[in-house]
């Protein structure tokens, strides 16, 4: 008697790359991202398989990036992590050109700094914002936060009493401490009060389920319910989570923060480009501008190196590096 055997497919390229993805424990908008790049750079090269391919197709692909589309060198920068990816870690292909692309070289910029009067102006038209997106935008001028530290900032993380901040995990996997306002305290306490009511419904629904990051999951199965590891600005509304298909509350999205911060900035008539980056660099230059010292500031900022903090000295020379104009003079 015949028996019909069939052999598990193999799984297509993109899902294995979403599988390391996960294994590595990536952010959902790097896997995205990386995704996105990879099935273009397939696509440019007519479904060709990557194995089939090589140096010269992903300097090609780069090309057409920067001569066709004309992307950022960051962009590029992105698509090349992204290509290298799926053959170092998804392919296991070890070969010599991977180790010999250079990255396109960023270009060095100052930092959009925002006046004093302009971050009144922006932060009284942001008030009109609904909550708690006008209490975010304080907080990313208050304390220099980057946007998705602030929006993923658990209740856990904010120590009122010592008006402090805890960063978990910012930018190279590190922690660190910033200050909470004193004039933002009475604000996150109200924002707790009506959280922890969130809170209290979303445990008699069955819905108190919160992401929490790499293995915790798994190594504290109960913290995702426990009241510390809530998100403190948490979406009004329930959703699916892509990966796990639980339905529960996610943090508030970054996209609204950044429409209202730009929204403000227009309706207070500032010209210049402004985005929720645009506060962490006011507040950093306008507390060097106070006096403190630049190794403070390069502690709160979260900076691996102090280089990095040092491009904001430059508006303390104050116009062309403190160089009176022969105009003047006459």
């Amino acid at each position: 008697m015949q028996t019909n055997t069939t052999s598990a497919q193999p799984k297509k390229l993109l899902d294995q790359v979403r599988d390391k993805i996960r294994f590595k424990h990536y952010s959902l908008s790097t896997e995205k991202t990386y995704l996105s790049w990879i099935k273009q750079f397939i696509l440019y090269h007519q479904k060709r398989h990557p194995l089939e391919m090589g140096a010269l197709e992903v300097e090609a692909f780069l090309t057409y990036l920067a001569t066709q589309r004309h992307v950022s060198s960051s962009t590029q920068n992105q698509a090349l992590s992204a290509i290298l990816f799926l053959y170092r870690e998804v392919l296991a292909v070890d070969l010599p050109w991977l180790d010999n692309f250079e990255r396109s070289k960023k270009p060095r910029r100052l930092p959009v700094v925002l006046t004093i009067q302009e971050i009144q102006a922006l932060l009284h038209e942001a008030s009109t914002s609904p909550e708690p997106i006008g209490l975010i935008i304080k907080l990313l001028y208050g304390t220099g936060m980057r946007l998705m530290e602030a929006v993923r900032l658990r209740v856990k993380d904010l120590e009122l009493e010592r008006k402090e901040i805890i960063v978990r995990d910012g930018k190279g996997g590190k922690d660190r401490v910033t200050m909470l306002p004193e004039s933002l305290v009475e604000s996150m306490r109200v924002q707790l009060a009506l959280r922890r009511e969130w809170h209290e419904q979303d445990v008699s629904l069955g819905k108190v389920d919160v992401w929490l990051p790499d293995a915790l999951a798994t190594k504290y199965p109960n913290a995702s319910k426990e009241w510390g590891w809530q998100y403190v600005f948490a979406a009004k509304n329930y959703s699916v989570d892509p990966r796990s298909k639980s339905e529960r509350r996610h943090h508030v999205e970054e996209k609204q923060v950044q429409r209202y911060v730009k929204r403000s900035a227009q309706s207070a008539g500032i010209a210049k480009p402004t985005t929720p980056h645009t506060l962490r660099h006011s507040f950093a230059t306008h507390i060097l501008q106070a006096g403190y010292d630049i190794r403070t500031v390069q502690e709160l900022l979260g900076h691996s190196d102090v280089a990095t903090t040092m491009i904001y000295t430059h508006v303390l020379n104050k116009g062309g590096k403190g160089v009176i104009s022969p105009l003047d003079r006459l």
